[in-house]
């Protein structure tokens, strides 16, 4: 579960390692910095989206896999397991749910507010695994399987439409 500490310097972001783990800098938002983290995602979908499916996937896998030792470094220069201004992990989650999905207005919208639903709501066995696995393992792979489940709904209501 993210957790929130006092507000942190700016200079901060001058570390490459924690101005990734922060999004490029949309995880200082005062306020619900998961959903700024996430809008935060969209350009990088639609670049990503512009490439053939292997290498979105070779990407993709490229920045869950960073994001381990991204968050692990950020979380442990910052003394906190996971801090609400770490929002490399919804990026990430954010891509997986966007797999194979034309990129339009409307499966951006909706992709976003399914991952967010998944993000926040944590069904099972997000949250079992949010609690139980620490570091920067336990911090992306709640948001990589809240990814794959947005990812199911929304390819269903593509499906239907």
């Amino acid at each position: 579960m993210k957790q929130s500490a006092k507000r942190l310097p700016v200079k901060l972001l001058l570390n490459p390692a924690h101005f990734l783990s922060f999004g490029f800098g949309s995880g200082y938002m005062p306020f619900a910095p998961g959903t700024f983290g996430t809008l935060a995602a969209i350009p990088v979908f639609l670049l990503l989206s512009q490439f053939s499916i292997s290498t979105y996937v070779l990407i993709s896998l490229g920045m869950a896999l960073l994001g381990i030792v991204l968050c692990s470094y950020t979380s442990q220069a910052l003394g906190v397991h996971d801090h609400s201004g770490i929002v490399w992990d919804e990026i990430v989650g954010y891509l997986i749910t966007m797999f194979m999905v034309p990129a339009t207005l409307m499966n951006i919208a909706i992709g976003f507010a399914l991952f967010r639903l998944f993000d926040i709501w944590k069904p099972w066995p997000i949250r079992q695994l949010d609690k139980n696995i620490h570091g920067g393992l336990g911090i992306m792979l709640d948001d990589v399987i809240a990814g794959i489940f947005a990812a199911i709904i929304l390819q269903i209501i593509l499906f239907l439409l």
